[in-house]
């Protein structure tokens, strides 16, 4: 029941997640960086500002991996499996095949 509820929250935060980062724009996309005024983009100091996008991108990057995390313990802490195809732990048997006798009367000597 956890695993399901955590998959589909997994995948919810991955289209947020990946929703958020289209949308945002890159430092040299402004209208001025076409007309070679992309050092414009330094008066605001070298950091520049985090708006809500990049915040909000980093807040679904940190579930997302997060989440991830959870998921992969708790593929590894399963029972024992639940077929016998899933249980490939066993050494494969091997039958041993009677030997056919053949006569050698057809070989010419």
């Amino acid at each position: 029941m956890l695993i399901n509820f955590l998959t589909i929250a997994y995948l919810v935060v991955a289209v947020f997640l990946i929703g958020f980062i289209l949308i945002q724009q890159g430092k040299g996309a402004d209208a001025g960086a076409s007309f070679g005024a992309g050092a414009a983009g330094t008066v605001f100091g070298s950091a520049g500002s985090a708006n809500f996008l990049s915040r909000t991108t980093a807040i679904l990057a940190i579930i997302f991996f997060g989440i991830s995390l959870v998921i992969g313990n708790l593929n590894t802490h399963t029972a024992s499996p639940k077929s016998q195809f899933e249980d490939l732990s066993q050494v494969e048997q091997k039958q041993e095949v009677p030997a056919v006798k053949t006569e050698n009367s057809d070989i010419p000597q």
